[in-house]
């Protein structure tokens, strides 16, 4: 690892568990990233209590106690300038930011949505997945841009559908690759591997990058 490790923001809504993965691969002497703050809008998010077991600080910024989305955001935003990170990633995340809050920090915000978007955007992807047919399912980490889960991609996982699953069988086996893919699109980031082009197009270093940012196999 060449030069100091970037600085995460994990945002969290709930249980937290994609977040503490993160935590766990930062934890690697060669892992060019570090968090460095959890921040939730939710006060009883389970994802808190595991970041502050590790030292993490944690915030809460609760939706009810600002008169509109825009002051929430701004409150989070003013914390945000305050800490000074190289990058944010949402990890279980449940509020939609608007385009005010995503321009200061454009190409520096992660997300990891559910299914091998661009299928299946939006709520409910294991259960529309298996109503389509589809065989295969997965997980994607993307830049975040104004549009619902229409950023660029920087890696993919995929795992089978099986004949008898349910949503909820289905969402358990793509959580299996979430967290490692996750940890392994931050690395790629953090250490300047992917990066997002001011046109909203993904620039990789190599072809080699590319393969393997694109398709983690499960």
């Amino acid at each position: 690892m060449s030069g100091p490790r970037k600085r995460v923001v994990a945002f969290i809504s709930g249980g937290g568990s994609n977040m503490l993965a993160l935590a766990r691969a930062c934890e690697a002497a060669d892992y060019p990233a570090e968090i460095v703050a959890v921040f939730s809008d939710k006060p009883e998010a389970g994802g808190l209590a595991k970041a502050e077991a590790l030292g993490i600080p944690t915030r809460v910024f609760e939706r009810k106690s600002y008169g509109s989305k825009a002051e929430h955001e701004a409150a989070i935003l003013a914390a945000l300038a305050e800490i000074g990170p190289d990058l944010i990633c949402l990890a279980g995340y449940m509020r939609l930011l608007s385009g005010d809050f995503i321009r200061p920090h454009e190409g520096r915000i992660l997300n990891i949505h559910p299914s091998l978007l661009p299928l299946f955007p939006g709520l409910n992807t294991h259960q529309r997945a298996i109503e389509a047919g589809m065989k295969v399912a997965g997980c994607t980490v993307h830049f975040v841009t104004e549009g619902m889960d229409e950023g660029p991609v920087i890696a993919q996982s995929v795992v089978p559908v099986m004949i008898d699953d349910t949503a909820e069988t289905l969402a358990a086996r793509v959580l299996t690759v979430e967290h490692r893919t996750y940890a392994a699109a931050l690395k790629l980031v953090a250490s300047g591997g992917v990066s997002m082009r001011k046109d909203g197009s993904v620039e990789r270093l190599s072809s080699e990058t590319d393969a393997g940012a694109r398709l983690i196999s499960a």
